[in-house]
């Protein structure tokens, strides 16, 4: 008997359950624009945002308990769906449109509005097909690590007994954690040591509980094989460099200085990124060639409309999208929309582009968060690539100046929002699917709150560039400002194509001894210490999957992970806040040296390993 079929949500389909409520829509809009003002920030500050479906249930939890006693599990699901469309639509927005202001067209709140909102929407729509085949088909293969986490928390608000205590345990130690990180200043985020012996190699270490958390939900094998990635890229490749180019002057694009002055973080940026980036998208066709036939089964099968599955979403209510009819009718709608606006001067082979680009890209981005993780998405790689396809075809038509350049960024941004607000659109289905939520009312939340957090964002992003200036020190708008690097380079013709072939050529190599690309090329892509903090959750998974007969991790261990990942995230909200506020600075010089960070981080994950360690005669939860 398959997964599928043995599997029970937390609440029956059979059940009824207030879901679509008034006070839901009300407390999720309010946090969806919380969260997305709160991740403008810090994302352009550091180049990635906080997660925010995990802190949004709790969130969601508190209030409505505080305030209702009859508030169900299905009413605080669909808040963090409505909240955490601010996070997604705010990291697409913040790592794509600061380009248009690069390449000299100026942000305005509507022309930002437009293309948050067309963007958002056609990542819901092209996503909903794939449901079944990612959330329903591929469960226990694809586990969602923040959607899984997510429900363990709503599950154990919702029964009142230890696990709460264990899962509020959890968010208080992640939340202590960051504060110490964050606003006292303790230690530094990334702590790292350098090799000199071996051509000055780094060890770094993201100490976030975080990523601590989501290594150990997604498990060993997934982060062993992102690990590897970054040992090809930060121990293999980055010291051939400097072999290479040690005592040399010669400088090689797209750097601007040479090889021997380059730090380890300059050779990352100027090319090992790209390496990575070609990479992920070598990984990425193959991953939509894997779920192609899946897609096309769904599509063939709602067409029927006797088939056996759309009888079966009649009867049960978990079963249940929106009409496939209205699916379709939005993406055309929306395309025509970016089509016609005069504003977002999009010509018709742009909007073709979109298209194609925006859904399988959308397939690729559901099926990676579906392995590793939100918190691993490589929005950027698959941004990077949209620019150089679009900038490429846009070319081979003649089309090179200004005009076309702004018009390629744009694609661009419709895209990165799309991908975004798809991979949270998919996270939260997941989390819905565990609970055993209604999906077409998710849907109708993932909308609402779309809407909500794009009504901000222009606003929020016009007053970020006035305080402190994209691309200053303090706002440095990392992604926006190499896709914009990107768009000049190619148009001048110095893009490093090469690069971007090593890292397919990697991927294609990972394919042939039967690893999946994908995840070593996001270890490629990724940071050394995202890599390996990660790395280390899923050593501890090992050792605790050890003791738990290999039936999978214990309910405990999950619980604790997901509270680390929930107290990290809502304070690192806090924090980004109270830096917009002016009221704590970030950057601020740590008051202890490296090895104490080092020392606090292993510490914390062999508590997460005691938490989680069966005891005796203590059967497997999950």
């Amino acid at each position: 008997m398959s997964q599928e079929q043995t599997f029970k949500p937390y609440i029956a389909a059979e059940q009824s359950l207030p879901e679509f409520t008034a006070r839901a829509i009300i407390l999720g809009i309010i946090l969806s624009i919380f969260f997305g003002v709160g991740n403008a920030f810090i994302g352009l500050k550091v180049g990635m945002t906080v997660s925010a479906s995990i802190p949004a249930s709790v969130i969601s939890m508190g209030i409505l308990r505080m305030l209702y006693k009859d508030v169900s599990i299905l009413e605080n699901n669909l808040v963090q769906t409505i909240a955490s469309a601010g996070e997604a639509l705010a990291a697409g927005a913040i790592f794509t449109i600061p380009t248009l202001y690069f390449l000299g067209q100026e942000i305005t709140i509507w022309r930002t509005f437009v293309l948050a909102i067309l963007g958002g929407f056609l990542g819901i729509f092209f996503m909903l097909p794939m449901r079944e085949h990612f959330v329903v088909k591929e469960h226990g293969v694809l586990l969602f690590p923040e959607g899984t986490a997510c429900a363990e928390i709503l599950k154990a608000g919702e029964s009142g007994t230890k696990k709460a205590l264990l899962a509020v345990f959890g968010v208080a130690i992640g939340a202590v954690y960051r504060f110490l990180i964050g606003m006292v200043h303790l230690w530094s985020e990334v702590v790292q040591w350098t090799v000199t012996k071996f051509q000055s190699a780094i060890i770094s270490i993201d100490t976030t509980p975080a990523l601590l958390g989501v290594g150990f939900i997604i498990g060993p094998g997934i982060a062993s094989t992102m690990m590897a990635g970054g040992i090809i890229g930060w121990w293999i490749i980055m010291p051939l460099l400097k072999i290479f180019g040690q005592g040399g002057h010669e400088i090689i694009a797209p750097a601007t200085i040479a090889i021997s002055q380059m730090t380890n973080n300059d050779l990352w940026a100027n090319y090992i990124r790209y390496i990575g980036a070609g990479g992920v998208t070598l990984g990425g066709i193959f991953s939509l060639f894997r779920i192609l036939p899946g897609i096309i089964r769904i599509f063939k099968v709602r067409r029927k409309p006797n088939s056996e599955m759309q009888i079966e979403s009649s009867i049960l209510r978990t079963a249940r999208d929106l009409p496939m009819k209205l699916v379709i009718f939005g993406s055309l709608i929306t395309l025509l929309v970016l089509w016609l606006v005069p504003l977002l001067n999009l010509n018709f082979a742009a909007v073709i582009l979109i298209a194609i680009l925006g859904f399988c890209f959308v397939a690729v981005t559901s099926m990676t968060v579906g392995l590793v993780g939100s918190s691993s998405n490589p929005a950027s790689g698959i941004i990077i690539m949209t620019l150089l396809i679009t900038l490429l075809i846009f070319m081979a038509f003649g089309w090179k100046d200004t005009t076309y350049m702004l018009m390629a960024a744009t694609v661009s941004s419709v895209v990165a929002i799309a991908i975004c607000i798809a991979a949270d659109t998919s996270q939260d289905l997941k989390t819905g699917y565990l609970v055993g939520a209604t999906p077409h009312k998710q849907q109708m939340g993932m909308m609402i709150g779309t809407v909500a957090a794009a009504a901000i964002i222009g606003v929020t992003l016009i007053l970020l560039n006035e305080a402190y200036h994209f691309g200053s020190p303090a706002l440095s708008a990392p992604q926006a400002t190499l896709l914009s690097l990107l768009a000049k380079g190619l148009v001048q013709g110095n893009l490093p194509f090469q690069l971007i072939l090593v890292g397919a050529l990697i991927g294609l190599a990972a394919e042939l001894m039967g690893v999946h690309a994908l995840a070593v090329a996001i270890g490629l892509y990724l940071p050394l210490e995202t890599t390996l903090a990660i790395f280390i959750g899923g050593i501890v998974s090992y050792f605790v999957h050890m003791k738990s007969d290999k039936s999978g991790w214990t309910e405990k261990g999950i619980l604790f992970a997901s509270g680390l990942v929930a107290g990290d995230a809502l304070m690192g909200i806090v924090v980004a806040l109270l830096a917009v506020l002016g009221i704590v600075n970030i950057s601020a010089p740590p008051l202890l040296g490296p090895f104490f960070g080092l020392a606090a981080f292993l510490g914390l994950a062999i508590f997460m390993g005691w938490i989680a360690y069966p005891e005796k005669g203590e059967p497997p939860s999950l």
